[in-house]
């Protein structure tokens, strides 16, 4: 009796209806809880997809006709290349020249060279080349050369003694590791597979390794990712800078020229990749030929002004 005054019908009756509406409360609670976490996961699922979609999206081809004008009023054939990584568009005259494996003549100084610095064969861009008093091909070659000025004036006997002291052992387990394809070369060969023989290198593969380069995406380091950078500058003007590489072979008979490299603007960088061919040519005309053109569309596209 004294329990039942202590606790009287009607207050335990409210004491299970507490208890009754908080065990509700906290089942609704968790129910919500449930719901919510459910439409997180949902919202991160929609996003991982919408992610993967973007990586995954093939990137445009647009043919542009007024680069094949440009080569047809200097009288080369060829294709133009140019990506537009933020829009993820290729512009060219001629896909099919674009994705055509030719000789990369010295455009190949750019792996040649990465190598060199990777494995030490190469200190630095200060090292110096000395002549040694032999006639070469072109005056410019005649002279002590640092690395930094043999890169731009494309000295061919000193890129020759570095890919020798590189072996065809390291050179082809490098290439492997930068993804450079399509490289034949052997011990007879190792100083000029990218000047003559099998070797084949396309206008779409140049742009894809120097993409990477720039974004730092190769397996090298930094420092060499720097004087490399360094090295390639072409020209720099308040509205851009221009950094690549120029080569000059023979394909198909004709004089081959090539000029990549990349373009950067205030708000982007563009990657290119020129090739073009002539059956009769100089060293005047040539290498204006190549920059002229590739300028060219820069413009079309108002790019440059």
């Amino acid at each position: 009796e004294s329990l039942g005054f202590l606790n009287p019908p009607h207050r335990q009756a409210a004491k299970r209806c507490a208890s009754s509406s908080s065990a509700g409360n906290l089942k609704e609670n968790k129910l919500k809880m449930r719901k919510i976490l459910m439409l997180l996961n949902l919202i991160l699922l929609v996003n991982l997809c919408a992610n993967c979609q973007t990586k995954n999206i093939k990137p445009r081809e647009i043919v542009k006709t007024e680069f094949g004008n440009i080569l047809d009023s200097l009288k080369v054939k060829g294709s133009i290349l140019i990506y537009d990584v933020k829009n993820k568009t290729y512009y060219s005259n001629d896909f099919n020249w674009a994705k055509t494996g030719i000789i990369p003549a010295s455009t190949f100084k750019i792996p040649n060279s990465i190598i060199a610095l990777e494995t030490g064969v190469i200190k630095n861009d200060s090292v110096i080349f000395k002549w040694n008093g032999e006639k070469r091909k072109f005056k410019k070659w005649e002279e002590d050369l640092t690395f930094k000025k043999a890169f731009q004036v494309s000295c061919v006997p000193c890129y020759q003694e570095i890919a020798r002291k590189i072996g065809v052992k390291r050179m082809k387990s490098y290439l492997k590791k930068l993804n450079y394809n399509g490289m034949v070369f052997d011990t007879l060969t190792i100083d000029n597979f990218w000047l003559e023989g099998k070797s084949k290198f396309s206008q779409m593969q140049q742009i894809d390794f120097l993409e990477r380069l720039y974004f730092s995406k190769l397996p090298i380091s930094e420092r060499t990712e720097k004087i490399m950078k360094n090295i390639m500058q072409i020209e720099k003007t308040e509205t851009y800078v221009l950094s690549g590489k120029t080569g000059w072979g023979k394909y198909n008979e004709m004089n081959n020229g090539w000029l990549v490299g990349y373009l950067e603007t205030n708000n982007s960088v563009y990657f290119f990749a020129t090739n073009i061919g002539k059956e009769e040519t100089n060293m005047d005309e040539f290498p204006v030929i190549r920059l002229n053109s590739t300028k060219e569309a820069f413009r079309k596209l108002k790019l440059i002004k």
